[in-house]
């Protein structure tokens, strides 16, 4: 009896704990920035090593796990049992499919529920490092949703009861059959979906509890990967969105676009960051340009006072920047030579360091604790200080590639490898 209370004590108290735990609902965290100010997780850690649970993530996707309270999601594409894959229109054999978001218990890692989506075969290929399941999931608590691009768009209840999903985009043509994997941003009541590709480009909002279209902009932009961030100015809510031609700032109540700002290069993929009063856009594919914007400008504000600065070398290609404590870190390109400036000015802390033991990163970089966590396509995570001046404090290797970023919530880190998610804790 005595036993038997003490575990219920304990479980209740447990429960409370997570209730009122921060969240890491969207694959940059609450605020988009890929920093989280409460979140203490572990610097050293191996295979073995402060390893909480480890469980198989079965298919091929790289879209960051996110989490709410006791619950992990994460999304995976998997190959449907006994059929072959086919040939299709631009070379590639592609099998048909099983589009699924799982959900993991927090505390155990126990499989709680697993929904498929859909089943399709994708009418194009995809770049062969990742999947067809690279866009993030993102929830506010209520609703999780999982977004496969041409695949559609699906919401779900917490206890995985399906709520109203959305197949009706169209089909991406994305440059140079690169695959598909811009991320939905929640805010208020919308959630917004881009769909930048070689065809009619758009900007989705969505009433986030029917699926019903509230606005829908064109875009004259070809494929481009960035997740949209919502920021306030003057009251005003703004949507920034990368994008090749120009970096853009709309609406959020109307889809109206409010300023625009050309500079970016070719095909961009990183996601912006922001601070109260300015906006930081970049891409380091065939180029390099990473401009910090006023959210007061209107119209095309190139060339105006509303570009506080602008750095023309070593910009972020995959891996977008993050934004800590004043400071922007970022990757040069795909590589590991990592940069930080100060956000106010741009002025440069470093430039270029080279990272030991780290090659390649699609991964982008996260601050937490006081650390910023830097994680190779090797699965090698180098923890450095988030500081002014450069200074290594661990190297951790899991033995498996990740290209997901990291999420860190209270004193755990959930990495999402090639073949596992991984809940790292002391």
């Amino acid at each position: 009896m005595i036993r038997t209370l003490l575990c219920s004590v304990v479980y209740v108290l447990s429960t409370a704990a997570l209730a009122s735990a921060e969240n890491w609902p969207h694959w940059r965290g609450e605020s988009g920035n890929g920093s989280s100010s409460t979140a203490h997780p572990p610097t050293e850690w191996s295979a073995t090593k402060n390893v909480k649970w480890k469980v198989p993530i079965p298919g091929r996707g790289t879209g960051s796990p996110v989490i709410w309270g006791d619950r992990v999601f994460v999304v995976t594409a998997t190959p449907v049992e006994g059929e072959k894959a086919e040939l299709q229109a631009d070379g590639q054999a592609l099998p048909n499919l099983q589009f699924e978001l799982l959900c993991f218990d927090r505390g155990t890692g126990e499989l709680r529920w697993k929904n498929v989506c859909t089943t399709a075969r994708p009418h194009q290929g995809t770049h062969p490092t990742h999947g067809f399941a690279s866009a993030s999931p993102c929830t506010d608590g209520e609703r999780v949703y999982a977004h496969f691009g041409s695949r559609g768009l699906y919401c779900f209840a917490m206890d995985g009861a399906p709520r109203w999903s959305r197949d009706d985009f169209g089909q991406m043509e994305t440059l140079n059959g690169f695959g598909e994997g811009s991320s939905p941003t929640l805010e208020g009541g919308k959630i917004l979906v881009p769909w930048d590709h070689q065809g009619q480009s758009y900007l989705y909002a969505l009433d986030k509890e029917t699926g019903e279209t509230i606005w829908r902009v064109e875009r004259d932009e070809p494929s481009c990967w960035a997740t949209p961030l919502v920021v306030t100015q003057g009251g005003r809510k703004q949507i920034i969105m990368n994008g090749q031609n120009y970096a853009r700032a709309y609406d959020l109540e109307t889809g109206e676009e409010l300023w625009r700002c050309a500079g970016q290069t070719t095909r961009p993929v990183a996601s912006p960051v922001a601070t109260d009063d300015r906006v930081y856009v970049g891409s380091g594919f065939r180029g390099a340009f990473l401009g910090a914007f006023r959210l007061d400008g209107r119209g095309n504000i190139q060339g105006t006072p509303s570009v506080d600065w602008v750095i023309d070398r070593d910009a972020p290609d995959i891996a977008s920047p993050l934004l800590s404590s004043g400071r922007i870190y970022f990757h040069k390109g795909k590589t590991a030579l990592l940069s930080c400036v100060d956000a106010a000015t741009g002025k440069p802390h470093y430039m270029a360091k080279r990272i030991p033991n780290l090659r390649s990163t699609y991964a982008s970089p996260i601050a937490a604790g006081g650390h910023v966590y830097l994680t190779g396509r090797s699965g090698t995570t180098v923890v450095i200080k988030d500081a002014d001046a450069f200074g290594i404090v661990a190297s951790n290797s899991l033995g498996e590639g990740v290209d997901a970023t990291p999420a860190p919530v209270d004193n755990e880190l959930f990495i999402r490898g090639e073949n596992h998610l991984f809940c790292i804790a002391e």
